[in-house]
């Protein structure tokens, strides 16, 4: 994928057996589209595990850190709806990491991302392989949690846990994405490889 903006909202969680279908109901049909409606958000994707843990990969596009700090998010945050209420409980090993865009690289959104968490001494934008099936990477690097104060939607999740920097490997083809993300990973990051389920930016709700 390429940003769309200065600021991305990161998270990874597994879901509970009994409420996975209508979690992937809900998450489509209220809570991305809720989400894509607020101002400054720019595009939504989810992304489902084809290796690696936790089970799901969602990822928000921000204009500015501050779209995601203050107002209309905000507020959501703390007066969740009825349904959201309903499947907040079902998240599981929740990650969750609001990010600026340090270092960004390639075009598009491919249907295949690596997501590389770890925590360096310091941080740079790897040179990526020439190879095919590779569309872009992206390095972000996470706020401090005493920047983001506990929310509604947290406390019925029980606490989410942060990443500290994030490198993004996104591509068309899982046998490009797979051994790139794998030469980039720096000993003790986690590493998960996702397949796009859903995306949806403003201009897919109805007028």
């Amino acid at each position: 994928m390429s940003p769309r903006g200065t600021a991305f909202l990161a998270m990874w969680h597994d879901i509970a057996a009994e409420g996975e279908t209508e979690y992937n109901d809900w998450h489509t049909r209220e809570h991305m589209p809720e989400r894509a409606a607020i101002p400054g958000f720019l595009r939504g994707t989810r992304w489902v595990a084809e290796s690696g843990e936790p089970s799901y990969f969602v990822c928000y596009e921000a204009e500015d850190l501050k779209t995601l700090t203050t107002g209309a998010y905000v507020e959501r945050l703390n007066h969740p709806t009825a349904w959201s209420l309903k499947m907040m409980p079902y998240h599981r090993n929740m990650v969750r990491s609001l990010c600026r865009v340090h270092a960004s690289a390639g075009l598009g959104l491919g249907g295949v991302a690596a997501t590389i968490r770890f925590s360096p001494s310091r941080a740079s934008m790897p040179a990526l392989p020439e190879r095919k099936g590779i569309t872009g990477a992206h390095l972000l690097e996470s706020l401090p949690a005493s920047g983001m104060p506990q929310t509604a939607e947290q406390r019925i999740r029980g606490g989410d846990a942060r990443a500290d920097w994030v490198l993004l490997v996104s591509g068309y083809h899982v046998d490009a994405v797979r051994p790139t993300a794998a030469d980039l990973a720096l000993r003790g990051a986690t590493v998960g490889l996702y397949r796009l389920a859903y995306s949806i930016t403003p201009k897919d709700l109805p007028r």
